[in-house]
């Protein structure tokens, strides 16, 4: 049986299950009326509410059970998803590899590595990862880290991002590595 066969089964009986435990008895009431005067007894009372106590806090550590194990399987599926997509990456770098062994010309081979960087790239962009533009911009300190300032090459480049040393990127949005920069002195 395949994983999402199985969750699906597990996730059938658990329903099960919680659609049985909250069936009531249908005497309960007339076992805990005393003598047919209408009033419950307070002992039935407190044994129907921890009866109900029991059988909530069954569902609810099934639910957190069932909800834990959804999410490793979700997390489990994206790195798999993730992995798929760059395969071909791979592929292309192994040939790349096998070819720079058997080929002297370093023109092809490098118009090759470029060729997988592109699609590496690509692939990346499709998962939501962005550059940070950096190069003549002000320095912003929540997407780039200043690691040094020198003197401008040119009076328009003053408090501005002249070098860049180490690329940042975004994730849909949110910085996952800031840009290593170098600042114009001001």
């Amino acid at each position: 049986m395949l994983p999402e066969e199985e969750l699906n089964e597990q996730n059938r009986e658990d329903e099960t299950t919680a659609s049985e435990e909250r069936q009531e008895p249908v005497n309960q009431e007339e076992t805990a009326h005393e003598g047919g005067t209408g009033e419950v007894h307070p002992a039935a009372k407190i044994a129907e509410l921890e009866d109900r106590y029991v059988r909530l806090s069954a569902e609810f550590e099934n639910f957190k059970r069932r909800t834990a194990r959804e999410r490793i399987e979700f997390m489990q599926q994206a790195g798999k998803d993730i992995i798929v997509g760059l395969l071909p990456v791979l592929d292309d770098l192994e040939r790349a590899i096998k070819a720079s062994e058997s080929h002297s010309d370093k023109a092809s081979l490098e118009e090759g590595v470029k060729l997988v960087h592109k699609k590496f790239a690509g692939i990346l962009e499709s998962l939501g990862l962005k550059a940070i533009e950096a190069f003549g911009q002000p320095l912003d300190v929540d997407q780039h880290e200043a690691i040094t300032k020198v003197p401008p090459p040119s009076p328009e480049l003053a408090g501005k991002i002249i070098d860049e040393l180490e690329k940042g990127y975004t994730l849909h949005g949110k910085v996952i590595r800031f840009t290593k920069v170098v600042v114009g002195a001001s």
